[in-house]
């Protein structure tokens, strides 16, 4: 094929992706604040922390309920052999027996009902902070899609550039006709990595359509400032705010509740009093009477020996469950706030010479290949210098802001950053 075949070939391979369909947008962008917003008006997670609310609500009502009186009759001397046939000699007794429960054993319940609706409301808000946290990640992942496409795209528009000028040289016998063959390559390479990208995005639309509570990405571009950056506090600061996490404060309500339950437990030792009030009729002589009943069980075998230390274990396990908690999320901030402040250091380091040294060198080379002053090898590694550094600074950013939104769902509020020290 000859050189001016090859170029051809080159600028309509480069015209077609182009030419491609791009991503259908909403003409509103979608803000992380109505991302945020969808997510926790329309996340299934949180609709099922609102019924663990319910439910628990609905234990706390049941909680409080008296036990039911009972009513009894009971025919005696009835239907019987001799001069007890019939009811001629019967005695009927109608009565209404109260179980009283002693020992504390309604209010041990009640308190530990309504503990139990303190824990699922705990449970709804870190669950509202993981969803949170998820969903702002998932918003800096299709963002950082966006960018990514820009980046490549500007990479395809720069070999575009290049076409002409690189026929122009190979028919001027400047260039090797071997260069447009190398420049195909280049453009081929970098379409498979565009249309890659792509495809991350879309992958990236859905998650964040999916944590929104949509079937479909239906919106349209995100819109956010990922570039903007700043200097990380220092990480006892940020520990400080983790004991108000509520996967931590849950625990007060849990504790509270695992002691009304051994509170509970031990009031069962006590024995309740069943107390009931009547009144007999005997038809043999047509007299009637009251009758008054009492009865208490006997704790000689059963006084909950068991169903105490269950209990006592379940509030020693609580403890033991908080401590292990606060362990994990002290270790996850750890480690969020190490990828945060690496992060930021190398955005910083960037920003403060590797990009504006490949962006100066892209641009002088670029410069000086219309001139002839250099090769078209030296003018790919250039632009790959420049476009490698732009998409490793946008790894950064990713991260850095990845990082801050674990660490606001673990802390359950903002991070406070020092005036004056953004990038």
């Amino acid at each position: 094929m000859s050189p001016r075949a090859l170029a051809l070939a080159l600028g309509a391979a480069i015209a077609l992706l182009h030419a491609s369909p791009a991503l259908a947008a909403s003409p509103r962008p979608l803000t992380l604040a109505q991302a945020l917003s969808s997510a926790l008006a329309a996340n299934p997670r949180l609709t099922v922390a609102e019924r663990d609310i319910g439910m628990a609500g609905g234990r706390s009502v049941q909680a409080a309920v008296l036990p039911n009186p009972n009513l009894s009759l009971e025919v005696d001397n009835a239907f019987g052999s001799g001069s007890y046939q019939g009811l001629d000699l019967a005695e009927q007794t109608l009565q209404v027996s109260q179980l009283v429960e002693l020992g504390g054993k309604r209010e041990a319940r009640i308190a530990a009902a309504s503990a139990g609706v303190g824990v699922a409301r705990w449970e709804r808000e870190a669950l509202r902070l993981q969803v949170l946290a998820e969903t702002t990640a998932a918003f800096v992942t299709v963002l950082s899609a966006q960018s990514r496409l820009e980046i490549l795209k500007a990479q395809f528009s720069a070999i575009e550039r290049w076409t002409p000028l690189l026929q122009n040289r190979v028919e001027a016998g400047a260039s090797s006709p071997a260069e447009i063959s190398r420049a195909k390559v280049a453009a081929n390479l970098a379409k498979v990595e565009l249309e890659r990208t792509k495809m991350a995005l879309v992958t990236a639309r859905r998650e964040l359509a999916l944590l929104m509570g949509l079937k479909e990405a239906k919106f349209g571009a995100v819109t956010g400032n990922l570039v903007r950056v700043n200097a990380p506090p220092s990480l006892d600061r940020i520990l400080k705010s983790v004991q108000e996490n509520p996967q931590l404060t849950r625990f007060t309500a849990l504790k509270a509740q695992r002691s009304a339950e051994l509170t509970g437990a031990r009031a069962q030792a006590v024995p309740d009093v069943t107390l009931g009030v009547g009144y007999r009729h005997y038809n043999e002589t047509a007299d009637s009477g009251m009758i008054f009943t009492m009865s208490v069980p006997l704790p000689v075998f059963d006084r909950n020996q068991g169903g105490i230390i269950e209990a006592h274990e379940s509030l020693r396990r609580a403890e033991a469950e908080e401590a292990v908690v606060r362990s994990v999320l002290i270790s996850q901030v750890g480690r969020a706030y190490d990828s945060l402040k690496s992060s930021y250091d190398e955005v910083a380091l960037l920003r403060g010479g590797g990009l504006p040294d490949a962006r100066s060198a892209f641009e002088g080379i670029e410069s000086g290949y219309s001139e002839g002053r250099y090769t078209l090898l030296e003018l790919l590694d250039a632009q790959s210098s420049l476009t490698e550094t732009s998409l490793r600074e946008l790894d950064a950013l990713v991260s850095y802001h990845t990082a801050l939104a674990t660490l606001e769902g673990l802390t359950g509020r903002p991070v406070t950053f020092a005036k004056g020290k953004s990038k």
